[in-house]
């Protein structure tokens, strides 16, 4: 056996590390078959034994299965490849842009989509043979370098604008050759997918800001290459065409609230990636100009009304967010923000337009002439109280069941006492003589009475108008006619309504 063991040994270095057999005869004494192989247990297919197995591909293993062919979108520009045959990999062309599509040089939409338009298809949603980031953003995405601030050689101003700007056609009203809704949504709209709450293909800060955010240059004051009016109406202004009560395809939330009504995030107390103090000053804050008496180009009846003046509809009594309501553009409507009446003026938020409770009232607040931007909400001196009867909310101390039944409700039904009651109280018992007293109060209390009772009620008030000039306090009046208050509380009760 020892012989037999050495014989193993020998054999095995000499066929080596690869896959072989090795047949032996061995004599045992007729217990075994003569014949025995031996696999040496070491793998057969690996990277770098010369030889293209089944599990080793050219990605895998290009020492053994070779190079793989030039493939345009790998993101590498092989010799094989130019500006010309794969504008994915080695970029545009510099002569791409020039607003000419020339195709003696080569131009065409696959290679210079920002001269030659976009080909037909590009658009439907699905990433088809022939589009690729570069041609085609809007189906297969923007290319991996969008975004990040730089303008490299393989995006233009059609394919990533969030980089490279806007083109310079952009803006003009017509959705030309090279424009889309992925590259110029003010001219050509909002693509399908933008308002979906997802970032996705073709969509990046300059395009969506709605789904992917503001670009990180808006609200700098500035309208640079990469703003327009659509993704930052702070630094750029509005739209011509926001303001005309009509939300077109070039318009959403984000950027014309007062047309297309607040995004649903707005008024959460949040200032998210996509508002800014143009779109929701409630969350993000009035934009640094709102105050100065001027209303600038960045700002709007939704976003300042005290430069501006209040939108449209604000002031019909309906606090509308499909408007571009809320607390802070339309108090008179809304109401006043929570934080309004603490006393102290917040900046940012509050100024005398907002909240004149806080900040005091602005400058010609007071000359009995109710000018814009003027209204009740920040002038109640000139251009009176904001309670509106019929919009479903009761707003005293101006409205009640007897001015407004539709907001306040039904009056219920009253009494001689109660009647005459409400109206010493809009007499003012201070020792004065003859007393201050309200008008508007007193006809408000006597409205609310019944015949009967109108009939007891003028007993009780005609005695303490003759009583008035020599008592200097209610207990003297109440005991100068306290026969006509006998009469007026032994009368009938006046029926709910009447």
């Amino acid at each position: 056996m020892r012989h037999l063991g050495l014989f193993f040994f020998a054999a095995f270095v000499a066929v080596g590390c690869g896959r072989s057999s090795l047949t032996t005869d061995v004599d045992d004494g007729g217990t075994a078959p003569p014949d025995v192989i031996v696999f040496p247990d070491v793998p057969g297919d690996f990277c770098g034994n010369a030889i293209c197995g089944p599990a080793e591909s050219c990605e895998t293993c290009p020492g053994d299965c070779g190079r793989c062919p030039d493939v345009c979108g790998d993101a590498l520009c092989s010799d094989a490849e130019d500006c010309r045959l794969c504008p994915e990999d080695c970029g545009f062309c510099v002569e791409c842009g020039d607003g000419a599509c020339d195709e003696e040089i080569g131009e065409r939409c696959e290679t210079c989509p920002a001269d030659c338009g976009e080909c037909p298809g590009c658009g439907d949603g699905m990433c088809g043979a022939g589009e690729t980031c570069a041609s085609c953003a809007a189906d297969c995405g923007a290319c991996e370098t969008c975004g990040d601030g730089a303008c490299s050689d393989r995006e233009s101003c059609s394919t990533c604008p969030a980089d490279c700007g806007f083109c310079e056609t952009c803006g003009n009203g017509m959705c030309d050759a090279g424009e889309s809704c992925s590259t110029c949504p003010t001219d050509c709209g909002l693509c399908e997918s933008c308002g979906n709450g997802r970032c996705g293909g073709g969509e990046n800060c300059a395009t969506c800001p709605t789904d992917c955010g503001r670009c990180v240059t808006c609200g700098d004051g500035t309208c640079s290459a990469t703003e327009n009016c659509t993704s930052c109406p702070a630094d750029c202004g509005r739209c011509v065409t926001c303001g005309d009560r009509t939300c077109s395809p070039s318009e959403n939330c984000t950027s014309c609230p007062e047309d297309c009504g607040l995004c649903e995030t707005c008024g959460n107390g949040r200032c998210a990636t996509s508002e800014d103090c143009s779109t929701c000053p409630v969350d993000c804050g009035l934009c640094e100009t709102c105050g100065n008496r001027r209303c600038d180009p960045t700002e709007s009846c939704s976003s300042c009304p005290g430069d501006c003046g209040a939108c449209v509809t604000c002031g019909d009594g309906f606090c509308r967010a499909t408007d571009g309501e809320d607390c802070l553009t339309c108090a008179s409507d809304c109401g006043a923000c929570p934080a309004c009446g603490d006393g102290t003026c917040t900046p940012g938020i509050e100024n005398c337009s907002t909240c004149p409770a806080d900040c005091g009232i602005c400058e010609g607040c007071g000359d009995g002439r109710c000018r814009r931007p003027e209204d009740c909400a920040s002038c109640a001196r000139d251009c009176g109280v904001c309670s509106v009867c019929g919009n479903m909310r009761c707003e005293p101390p101006f409205e009640s069941c007897t001015n407004c039944p539709g907001d306040c409700g039904t009056c219920p039904g009253v009494t001689c006492i109660e009647v005459a009651t409400c109206i010493f109280g809009c007499i003012s018992f201070d020792g004065t003589i003859p007393p201050d007293f309200s008008f508007s109060c007193i006809g408000d209390c006597t409205a609310r009475a019944c015949a009967d009772v109108r009939f007891f009620v003028d007993q009780v008030i005609n005695c303490a108008v003759e009583q008035i000039f020599t008592c200097g306090d209610l207990s003297c009046v109440m005991r100068e006619c306290r026969n006509e208050l006998a009469a007026c509380i032994g009368a009938p009760r006046c029926p709910p309504g009447a």
